[in-house]
C-alpha cells in the first residue's frame, strides 16, 4: 500500500510537469540562460522562503523514512504548480498570508517533532508550498524563459530542503534535538513576525 502512494505521487509530479511545460514555454522570450540562474536564486532571495525550505528538510529529517525524502520531493512538486499559476497571472488569495502561516506551522511541527498521517504530513506541506510557488512565479523577471526559471526555482528550493536536511541529522544526538527543536521555534517566532508585515 505504501509503494503505491509512493509511485502515485512520483507519476503525479511527473504528469506535472508535462502539463506545465507548454505553458511555461509561452513565456519564453530573450536571454534563456538567466531565466534558469534567476531561478534558481529566487528561493534565497526572502528570509521567509528560505526558513520554510530548510524547516521541510528539518521536519523530514525527525520523522525519518520515508518523510525524509518524501516532503523534499512532495513540496517542489506542489510549488511547481503553484509557480504554473502564477505564470498565468490566475487569482490566488492572501499569498503572503499563507507564507507566513506556512512558517508558523512547519516551524511549530519542527519545534514539537509532530508526528501524523504521512497523507495529512504531505497534504500540509503541499497545500504551504503552493503559496511560495505562486509568488515565485508571478515574479519572472520579463524577457526571461518561464520554463527555466521555472526549473530553477524548484532545484533552488530542493538545495534548501537538503540544507534542511543535512542539520536534521543533529536529531541523531540528545543535544542535536534541542538544537533542531529551537530551530524550529524561531521559525515560528520569524513566521509571525512576517504575518504581522503581511497584515499591515
Amino acid at each position: 500500500m505504501r509503494q503505491a502512494y509512493h509511485r502515485q505521487l512520483l507519476l503525479s509530479g511527473i504528469a506535472l510537469s508535462v502539463l506545465i511545460s507548454p505553458i511555461a514555454q509561452a513565456h519564453v522570450q530573450g536571454n534563456p540562460a538567466a531565466g534558469f540562474v534567476t531561478g534558481l536564486g529566487h528561493p534565497w532571495s526572502g528570509l521567509d522562503h528560505i526558513l520554510v525550505m530548510i524547516a521541510v528538510g528539518i521536519w523530514g529529517a525527525q520523522l525519518g523514512r520515508p518523510a525524509v525524502w518524501l516532503l523534499p520531493v512532495a513540496f517542489p512538486m506542489m510549488m511547481a504548480f503553484g509557480g504554473f499559476i502564477g505564470l498565468l497571472e490566475l487569482p490566488f488569495p492572501s499569498v503572503e498570508v499563507g507564507i507566513s502561516l506556512s512558517a508558523i506551522v512547519l516551524g511549530f511541527m519542527v519545534l514539537m517533532e509532530a508526528k501524523a498521517n504521512m497523507k495529512f504530513i504531505v497534504a500540509l506541506v503541499g497545500f504551504f508550498a503552493l503559496f511560495h510557488g505562486y509568488a515565485h512565479g508571478t515574479e519572472l523577471p520579463k524577457g526571461q524563459n518561464g520554463l527555466l526559471y521555472s526549473i530553477g526555482f524548484v532545484v533552488g528550493t530542493g538545495t534548501l530542503h537538503c540544507v534542511g536536511i543535512s542539520l536534521g541529522l543533529l536529531h541523531r544526538f540528545n543535544s542535536g534535538k534541542l538544537i533542531l527543536r529551537g530551530a524550529g521555534s524561531v521559525v515560528m517566532v520569524m513566521g509571525g513576525v512576517f504575518l504581522w508585515q503581511a497584515l499591515l
